[in-house]
């Protein structure tokens, strides 16, 4: 077991739990959010940010020398996405990018068809995809056989705090990908991110946990050790479910036993 040693593509960090950046009321509350989460890892949207303004979220960030995840939030056509992945590419250097394609305003259930045919034509143009995707095993699938570098199934619609409503979905996704599998939307509190991990995920993505919570920093050291505790239990292998009883002391040997 190496909780310590955590590797997506290019990025190596000693922390499970990835913090978006989306929905902090000041750049105070998200500082002290950030450092409590002790993640090295944040997102932010590319259509939020610029790299050029003093006192932003991208100075924040590097105050803080956090590894920058661009993703690209909002956008709703492959040549949408694709085109916010190279302003990220050339904004902030980097070739990593966080792609969502939203199919849906209401739910913002993300648009697969639309993700897969996006995700094709980073990997093909040098990103690294880290792909955020519904809870279908075959979909998941195809964004590995692509070339992502990371697949991130939704627990549930973005910033809805419903947790995971589909654990066997999630589960075999993680069972079947070889590429590490992050849960991403929907986590709501620290027994959700627990059970992400406990289901075999190898990372958590929260961010309006986080910081639409009503203390962001005292939410964020939660999700942080519920996503320690989820990884130690599922490596730690638990005991099988049992329709009845069975005593935890032998009852062979006792005294008035018959």
């Amino acid at each position: 077991m190496r909780e310590d040693v955590f590797t997506v593509g290019s990025l190596t960090s000693s922390s499970r739990l990835v913090m978006g950046t989306g929905g902090a009321r000041d750049l105070v509350e998200l500082h002290d959010a950030l450092v409590a989460s002790q993640c090295t890892i944040a997102t932010v949207s590319v259509r939020r940010v610029s790299a050029g303004v003093d006192g932003s979220l991208y100075d924040l960030l590097s105050t803080l020398n956090l590894d920058l995840l661009p993703n690209t939030a909002g956008c709703k056509t492959v040549n949408e996405a694709v085109l916010t992945a190279e302003l990220a590419r050339e904004a902030f250097e980097t070739t990593r990018i966080k792609l969502e394609v939203i199919g849906d305003d209401v739910t913002l259930l993300p648009d697969p068809v639309a993700t897969l045919e996006a995700a094709a034509k980073l990997v093909d143009s040098g990103f690294e995809v880290w792909a955020y995707t519904n809870d279908d095993l075959t979909v998941a699938q195809r964004l590995e056989q692509v070339g992502c570098v990371a697949v991130m199934p939704l627990g549930s619609p973005i910033g809805s705090g419903l947790g995971i409503r589909n654990p066997h979905a999630i589960s075999l996704i993680c069972e079947r990908l070889s590429v590490p599998v992050l849960l991403d939307a929907g986590i709501g509190t620290a027994s959700d991110a627990t059970l992400a991990m406990e289901l075999g995920c190898d990372g958590v993505l929260a961010a309006s946990a986080i910081t639409r919570a009503t203390r962001p920093a005292v939410m964020a050291a939660a999700l942080r050790d519920g996503v320690r505790a989820g990884f130690a239990a599922f490596h730690a292998g638990r005991i099988p479910t049992r329709t009845i009883a069975e005593a935890s002391s032998p009852s062979l040997g006792l005294p008035f036993s018959s």
